[in-house]
Order: structure tokens, then C-alpha cells, then sequence
């Protein structure tokens, strides 16, 4: 017999929180890809050694203190805002809901605003000013 949607999605969530758990026990190193999955939330203190994918998933926050040790893709995610000590090493590319960054954001690549309600309310200067710790550049 085939299964449900929500039994699917159900069974899809379970797979997904074990592919976290066994990133966090292999060391956390390397990428982790979420993209596409039913994820809602990530455990609190996460470091990802690589890219951590969270395209296209209904995750609505982030923990607080996350490190992400590449880029972070955000897009198309429904993140509303980013949490205080985010740091991304590599490029950051925003949900298209985030208003504001907080200022004790560092990242070490690029910050992609495109598609952001940011994208036309602040200049570049005044995003710097907002969140001196990006390092890259700022796209629009």
C-alpha cells in the first residue's frame, strides 16, 4: 500500500533530525545539506565544519551561536530573522523574510540580500554600519 503525504513527510523529518544527529557525531565536519527537507528547527550550540543547505525548508529560526564554517543558504527558507553570535565563514545568502541583521554578525564571504525587503530599504554603507562584521561583499 502507498503511503500518506503526511506519512512521507513524517518519515522524511525522522531521516532528516538522524542525518543532523550523525553530522554532529562524525565531528561536524563537512557539508550539511537540508535543502528541500521538512526540517522546522536545529539543535541548539550546531557547528557545521562545511556549507550548511537549508534552501526551500520551513525552518523558521536559528539556533543561537551557530557557526557555519562555509557559506549558509538561507533562500527561499522561511527564516523571519538571524540569531545573535551567527557566524557564517563563508557566504550568506538571506531569506527572502530577514528585515534586519543583527549586529554582531560575522561573515567572512559575501552577504546576498537579493529578494530581501533589505535589499530596498538600506544602502550598502548603511548595512555595514548595522553589521560591521561582514567581511565580503554586499549584493543586492
Amino acid at each position: 500500500p502507498r503511503r500518506s503525504p503526511e506519512e512521507r513527510q513524517k518519515n522524511l523529518l525522522i531521516i532528516t533530525q538522524k542525518q543532523i544527529q550523525q553530522h554532529i557525531k562524525d565531528g561536524s565536519k563537512g557539508d550539511l545539506d537540508l535543502g528541500n527537507t521538512p526540517i522546522k528547527s536545529l539543535p541548539q550550540g550546531l557547528k557545521v565544519g562545511g556549507n550548511l543547505n537549508l534552501y526551500k525548508t520551513p525552518i523558521e529560526s536559528l539556533p543561537q551561536d551557530l557557526v557555519v564554517g562555509g557559506n549558509l543558504y538561507l533562500d527561499l527558507s522561511q527564516v523571519q530573522s538571524l540569531p545573535l553570535g551567527l557566524k557564517v565563514e563563508g557566504d550568506l545568502y538571506l531569506s527572502p523574510h530577514i528585515q534586519s541583521l543583527p549586529p554582531d554578525l560575522k561573515v567572512g564571504g559575501d552577504l546576498y540580500l537579493s529578494f530581501t525587503p533589505m535589499s530596498n530599504k538600506y544602502t550598502e554603507e548603511e548595512i555595514r554600519q548595522m553589521s560591521p562584521g561582514i567581511s565580503g561583499r554586499i549584493y543586492f
